[in-house]
């Protein structure tokens, strides 16, 4: 039987977004869905039943775009291409506006699966409408307190979809997280975990951002063996004993190889795998495990995943690699203290690597010019102690380009800033240009975590901070862009418009 409502939901949400494209009012990514929905409020739960191989969602508060994009590339080698919300529209409305890009006139689709990045607020009710046969809730972290409340708000939330999903569901949880990992106990769906097993990333974060620190079962503190960062560790409750579910998808070796690139080796039910992956960062290494898992319960072979991982590249934002006019710019998405932490982390223990071996190098010359000075004990040692952090290339400071926006998509609270571990940069910063609707908030808290006033500049307007950074930016450095969402995407525009990228809906 024909439903006439949900085909004239599909032909007014498709004729939205031509006409957004054309009118260049933005991708359509997001306003077909709203004029879908008020058609036919039943239309992603009517697109999504019609999808032969169900459903996959993804949420987390970090790392879910990267985690689903990595999904999509390992499905589609695998031949089974996605429904994919790859532009990262992931509320309701955007969901829906994906199943309907997917779709003909007539309501036909040639997918036969569905992906999608859900926001953390939209999942219980995506969930709802879409009975996925898999899901992927990464990680629980606080994240605009004006939109979303607490991590226990958005945890009940969680708990109330996964208890309505049946048993036909998978849900893959993260096992380091005890937020996330509590989620599957007493479920009708199966649940797996995965987690890192690599003990020698253990940081010792810092407390004020562990926001999951007490049992969830008694209230009592957990007691933690390895702690990775914020609340991410092994941990156990001594009161009552619930502990760190052991992972079926386990990371048991990570080497990071700087701001590039690193080497994984995990194991899984039946088996085990090593790869290269060509995306740096603690936080990428468990996306990547994140997505691993995930592709390997749909049933994508392991020998594809690897394949595909090794050629793999990063969402807009993330860990974007730009040719700005012939200058190499990094960009790195921060929106909240973990996130911002954690690529703080990377950029630093990055450069300390390469500080230590240009110092040797220095140190190595040094010696080398000693021994033709043959005798001249004063000249020898003068070249021995010409050897200082002084002497470093510009290549070992870093350059900074930081946007801060406090618009409604960004959180409207940015006292999240003083809670970031921004201390790490002190010592490490050539320059630091400051920008957006919140450029003397940054400012202020560069200065307060030890930077030197005079490598910290104010350009209010995010395409003059580019301009301004480029300007300073030695012929041998990299510039790291650290955009929170909005000044991301004002950041894109800018490089769009220079024929520097392309529009984030293109990628």
């Amino acid at each position: 039987m024909i439903d006439i409502r949900l085909l004239l939901a599909v032909a007014a949400g498709k004729s939205t977004g031509v006409a957004s494209r054309v009118l260049r009012r933005g991708g359509g990514t997001t306003l077909p869905g709203v004029v879908a929905r008020r058609v036919d409020p039943q239309a992603l739960r009517k697109l999504a039943v019609a999808l032969p191989q169900g459903v996959v969602l993804v949420s987390g508060t970090n790392g879910k775009t990267t985690t689903t994009r990595m999904i999509a590339a390992m499905l589609a080698d695998d031949g089974r291409a996605p429904l994919h919300n790859r532009a990262g529209a992931n509320l309701i409305s955007g969901v829906t506006a994906t199943a309907l890009a997917g779709v003909s006139f007539g309501g036909r689709s040639p997918a036969r699966i569905g992906l999608f990045e859900t926001d953390e607020a939209a999942f219980p009710g995506i969930a709802a409408e879409t009975t996925p046969r898999l899901v992927v809730l990464h990680n629980l972290f606080r994240d605009q307190l004006d939109r979303y409340g607490e991590v226990d708000t958005v945890a009940k939330g969680w708990r109330s979809a996964l208890e309505r999903l049946p048993a036909t569901t998978t849900v893959l949880l993260n096992a380091d997280d005890p937020a996330v990992a509590a989620l599957g106990e007493g479920l009708s769906a199966k649940v797996r975990f995965y987690g890192l097993n690599d003990r020698r990333y253990a940081s010792g974060a810092a407390a004020q951002i562990g926001d999951a620190r007490f049992c969830r079962r008694c209230g009592a503190p957990y007691r933690y063996t390895a702690l990775f960062y914020a609340h991410v560790g092994h941990y156990r409750c001594d009161r009552c004993s619930a502990a760190r579910p052991t992972p079926d998808y386990a990371l048991e070796r990570l080497d990071l190889h700087g701001v590039k690139e690193s080497m994984l080796c995990l194991t899984f039910p039946g088996g085990a795998m090593e790869l290269h992956l060509p995306l740096p960062g603690l936080y990428n290494a468990i996306n990547a495990l994140a997505a691993i898992a995930a592709c390997l319960e749909l049933g994508v072979p392991a020998p594809r995943i690897r394949a595909t991982l090794e050629h793999f590249d990063a969402a807009f934002g993330r860990i974007e690699r730009v040719d700005a006019g012939g200058r190499p710019l990094l960009i790195a998405l921060i929106k909240n203290p973990v996130g911002a932490t954690e690529t703080i982390r990377m950029l630093t223990d990055a450069l300390n690597v390469e500080r230590s071996t240009h110092v040797a190098t220095l140190q190595s010359n040094a010696a080398q010019a000693a021994e033709t000075l043959q005798g001249d004990a004063a000249s020898a040692e003068r070249s021995r102690c010409n050897v200082s952090t002084n002497n470093l290339h510009p290549s070992t400071l870093l350059h900074l380009l930081i946007l801060i926006n406090d618009r409604h998509a960004d959180g409207t609270d940015v006292s999240w800033l003083w809670d970031a571990e921004f201390e790490r940069l002190a010592g490490h910063v050539a320059r630091a240009t400051i920008g957006g609707t919140r450029a003397a908030d940054m400012a202020v808290r560069l200065k307060y975590a030890g930077v030197e006033s005079e490598c910290i500049s104010v350009v209010d307007d995010p395409a003059d901070a580019l301009d301004a950074a480029l300007e300073r930016l030695p012929a041998s450095a990299t510039l790291y862009a650290l955009p929170t969402y909005t000044a991301m995407l004002d950041l894109r525009a800018e490089l769009v418009r220079r024929r520097w990228a392309r529009p984030f809906w293109e990628d």
